[in-house]
């Protein structure tokens, strides 16, 4: 059975509403890409949406938890994405797709974030106009949304 844009996101939006135990959903952030690119995520292609594009890097994780790199916040995207940010770093943005069991707000380092079978990546970097361009993260960074806690 296929549904539509719109009922996957409800229906991301309402498992992620479930899995938070109670915590209510922010409202999505919208970003603003400085590339584009003809085939961006959420795009449907025969009834298929596209979910990695240009700038992502996909991970088989099997249902591993995907952890906190740094104090931060975890919020929602219109692409049923979330992004990370920190005070710490604010010309950076971490978008992760593909997640579930999703816990949003203000996180710990080492905190679960989420689960995911298949992770799609993407670090981003604030331009002087104020978009975002996507930019190729270090091994070592992706290392720490993958590890156990000490």
């Amino acid at each position: 059975m296929k549904f539509s844009l719109f009922e996957r996101v409800a229906l991301g939006l309402a498992l992620g509403f479930i899995g938070s135990c109670g915590d209510s959903t922010p409202a999505p952030r919208i970003l603003n890409l400085h590339q584009s690119w003809s085939l961006p995520i959420g795009t449907e292609i025969a009834g298929y949406q596209v979910s990695s594009s240009l700038g992502d890097i996909s991970l088989n994780l099997d249902g591993d938890a995907v952890r906190m790199p740094f104090n931060g916040t975890v919020e929602p995207t219109e692409m049923n994405c979330v992004l990370v940010s920190s005070d710490d770093i604010p010309a950076y943005l971490f978008r992760l797709c593909g997640l579930n069991r999703t816990k949003f707000g203000p996180r710990q380092q080492g905190q679960a974030i989420g689960r995911a079978n298949h992770l799609i990546f993407a670090m981003l970097r604030r331009e002087p106009d104020g978009t975002w361009a996507m930019v190729e993260p270090s091994a070592k960074f992706i290392e720490q949304l993958l590890n156990q806690p000490s």
